[in-house]
């Protein structure tokens, strides 16, 4: 049995002199290499000569070296470019790297194939024209024949594939500097060929630049004439509508609008002089009512007709005044006098009556031709009003005109600037270093080299030979490794149980005996041969303890704390972890578990673990909540599955409708619509028990973990149960779980739990990953202290 009394130490290694049993140690590999180096000399001797002859048969390789300075920012000859520049760095190393691609284009190439003769060249492919064949012919005085279109584009083609070969370009690291190397089996021709491609390519890159612009100007002038008929279709168009329309007028206005505004301020003074022409008359008929004198006037004193009047009338009262006082009433030169004073007075009365007759006629006057000027200005109103609507049409035809206008200068101005453009070189690129020719090989290395490294390969080769071979005889002369059972140790005593560390373990296997009895009494232990580490592992790795106290968790009373925004498996009644310890060695246990769980898996995305339990079910179940909330704390996606069916004491504690969503591929359930998933506010899922016998239940739950691993909602998967003692189709759930965890209540006796536990599990007790020591208070004193609390 296991011994729980024994401390856990799961990184402890093993004992050196246990792994080096098997096997060579280094103090015999070298004593065998020195017995061997005669031997092992030789072979590197050999080495270094085979070396040597291999690289003295290999062709040599000269490299010559050109290198181009290639600037983004061409020339700015002209203000505006036919290509716009690159303005960022990422923009400019773009170019570089396409220039550096355009030396190597097919188009630079076959240039470079035509100027140097490659298609006759036997280094890429060609012939030299001058065949044995070809030989005797002309010898009989024959020609040969001409080859094909077809055979030369070939040649060409082979020549252009050789050439590539031949080619390296490398752009230096941050700069505008391309390096163009070309390699040859003769030097001169190498050098030949990177100045030949450098040159090219220049030549390429002004070609290039001028087809664009004779391209551009071909474009823009093909369509000058369609632009030049367009815009003298619209300006024959407004001119003809302007005619149509009577829109005569200056630059700045229309003649119609310089009428309207001149006839408007001839009205305005129109009626300023009616309505003086009014006043002058008022003014005369009210004086002439009025009993003062009515000479008093304006118009009156300054007219000398009325002055020359009103002096003799004053003149005559004057008299008239003198006589009164000489003479008689009845006097006839008094009578003479009045009468004369009355006739002047009668005159200047008339006088005024003229002047009142005037006004009268000015006012008349006034009024007919303000009248007149009304007439005049309704009509030129209603021609303005005519000539608004027709403006309408008018000013499109003028936006019209101008867009034809700007569209055509644009394209004539861009097209004479294209075509001066075609005898311009914008370009910067240009040659830095010419290539030289090369005076050392650049393939193969020194033959020292190669003597090196085949006397390296050689040694080494020899010594594995050797090694090897020993290692062969003595794997198959040395008898097969048998390891030794597993002791058993007594149980603790029960009244030491909650001081001591009960971690169940297995003990370290004894001495490994190599006599041929213990190999033939125990065949099926017996590990094959040159497999030293089989017998040095253990037959049940030993499962990790941890230890669920009062201290780690909280209790809570759930009829009274639970809240009506969904399940909340901490407000279930239960003890639950407490919040913001999370460096508890509980916690720290259950990560190193779900580690152990994760490897069992074998790199499953969601591996399963199950937890089991003697005795009453709930503290399997409170285990349980707590080891996924635990997980679901560290970021873990947890699905629960109650896989007790027949207490039921999760479902029993999440029966309270919670926030149910279906899965990607639907309703994650359990066999039923009431055993559907129910998502809770913690981060877990909570999928209830099955209804049914045990068989119904387990195929219910495989089938929900099948569906919830493709889905790949989830990180791991929690069994609460089975319950013990397992049915036959609780044994079948237990097949597919990656890992299983026991949870052994302190208040029984643990040795005697996991005992019962490991008899129960049978095979499937190689999956127990660890065991849980439950020692919360039990329920009872739980039940009475919630009274306390409420």
């Amino acid at each position: 049995m296991l011994d729980y009394n024994q401390p856990i130490d799961r990184a402890r290694p093993e004992a050196p002199q246990q792994r080096l049993q098997a096997g060579f140690n280094v103090l015999e590999l070298v004593n065998l290499l020195w017995r061997r180096k005669v031997a092992i000399a030789a072979a590197a001797l050999l080495g270094a000569t085979l070396a040597v002859t291999v690289g003295k048969s290999l062709t040599p390789r000269y490299t010559a070296t050109a290198q181009l300075y290639v600037d983004p920012r061409e020339l700015q000859l002209v203000d505006r470019e036919l290509t716009p520049r690159a303005q960022d760095v990422s923009g400019m190393s773009m170019v570089v790297e396409s220039q550096a691609r355009l030396i190597t284009s097919n188009s630079v190439l076959l240039q470079v194939i035509q100027q140097a003769g490659l298609d006759k060249d036997p280094e890429f492919g060609g012939g030299d024209g001058k065949s044995l064949m070809s030989s005797l012919l002309g010898l009989i005085g024959l020609q040969p024949r001409a080859p094909s279109a077809a055979e030369t584009k070939e040649v060409q083609l082979a020549a252009l594939d050789a050439l590539n070969r031949h080619i390296t370009i490398r752009k230096t690291e941050k700069s505008f500097i391309v390096d163009i190397e070309v390699w040859s089996t003769d030097p001169a021709k190498a050098a030949m060929l990177a100045n030949t491609l450098t040159n090219v390519y220049l030549a390429e890159s002004r070609n290039s630049q001028a087809s664009a612009a004779r391209r551009a100007t071909s474009d823009l002038s093909s369509r000058l004439k369609e632009l030049r008929e367009r815009l003298r279709n619209a300006e024959t168009a407004l001119a003809t509508y302007k005619a149509q329309n009577n829109f005569v007028g200056t630059q700045d206005a229309l003649i119609s609008d310089q009428q309207l505004s001149s006839s408007n301020q001839r009205l305005s003074a129109a009626r300023a002089a009616t309505m003086d022409a009014q006043a002058r008359l008022d003014q005369i008929e009210a004086s002439r009512r009025t009993a003062a004198d009515a000479g008093a006037i304006p118009e009156a004193l300054q007219s000398p007709t009325i002055a020359n009047l009103r002096a003799q009338y004053a003149e005559a009262r004057k008299k008239y005044a003198e006589q009164a006082g000489e003479l008689g009433p009845r006097h006839p030169a008094l009578r003479q006098t009045e009468k004369q004073v009355e006739d002047l007075k009668r005159t200047i009365s008339e006088e005024i009556d003229r002047f009142a007759q005037s006004a009268k006629n000015d006012l008349t006057r006034a009024r007919d031709y303000e009248a007149s000027l009304n007439r005049a200005l309704e009509a030129q109103k209603r021609q303005s009003v005519q000539l608004s609507q027709a403006a309408v049409r008018l000013r499109e035809l003028e936006r019209e005109a101008d867009a034809s206008r700007d569209v055509y200068q644009s394209f004539l101005k861009r097209s004479r600037e294209t075509e001066e453009q075609e005898s311009l070189n914008t370009s910067a690129a240009r040659v830095i270093g010419e290539a030289t020719v090369p005076q050392r090989r650049s393939f193969p290395p020194a033959m020292s080299l190669f003597a090196m490294i085949g006397f390296i390969l050689g040694a080494i080769a020899a010594s594995g030979w050797f090694a090897a071979a020993e290692l062969l005889f003595a794997g198959a002369t040395a008898p097969a490794p048998t390891p030794a059972r597993p002791q058993r140790t007594p149980a603790p005593d029960p009244a030491r149980a909650p001081q001591v560390a009960r971690a169940p373990e297995t003990a370290q296997p004894q001495q490994v005996s190599r006599t041929p009895e213990v190999a033939q009494a125990l065949p099926e232990l017996a590990a094959p041969p040159l497999q030293p580490s089989m017998a040095d592992k253990p037959l049940i790795e030993k499962p990790l303890i941890a230890r669920l106290q009062e201290a780690d968790v909280i209790h809570t009373l759930g009829a009274i704390l639970a809240t009506g925004g969904g399940v909340d498996l901490t407000r279930l009644g239960w003890p639950t972890l407490r919040p913001g310890f999370p460096l508890t060695s509980l916690l720290n246990a259950w990560r190193d578990m779900r580690a152990a769980v994760a490897r069992r898996a074998g790199g499953k995305a969601m591996p399963v673990v199950a937890l089991l339990g003697t005795g009453e079910t709930t503290g399997r179940s409170v285990t349980a909540l707590n080891f996924a909330l635990a997980a679901a704390r560290d970021g873990a996606r947890v699905l629960m599955i109650d896989a007790d069916h027949l207490a039921h004491s999760l479902s029993n504690k999440v029966n309270r409708p919670g926030k149910s969503e279906p899965s990607r591929l639907g309703w994650l359930s359990n066999g039923s619509k009431a055993a559907r998933e129910i998502k809770t506010v913690n981060g877990i899922s909570v999928l209830p028990a099955a209804e049914g016998d045990a068989g119904k239940a387990t195929e219910a739950i495989r089938k929900a973990i099948a569906q919830a691993r493709t889905s790949g909602g989830y990180d791991l998967v929690i069994l609460d149960g089975p319950a013990m003692p397992l049915a036959a189709g609780c044994r079948k759930l237990l097949e597919d779980v990656d890992a299983l965890v026991a949870v052994l209540p302190t208040s029984m006796d643990i040795n005697d739990s996991l005992e019962e536990i490991l008899s129960t599990l049978g095979r499937a007790e190689r999956k127990l990953v660890g065991v849980v020591l439950d020692e919360l208070t039990p329920a009872t004193q739980a039940r009475q202290r919630g009274r306390q609390y409420a």
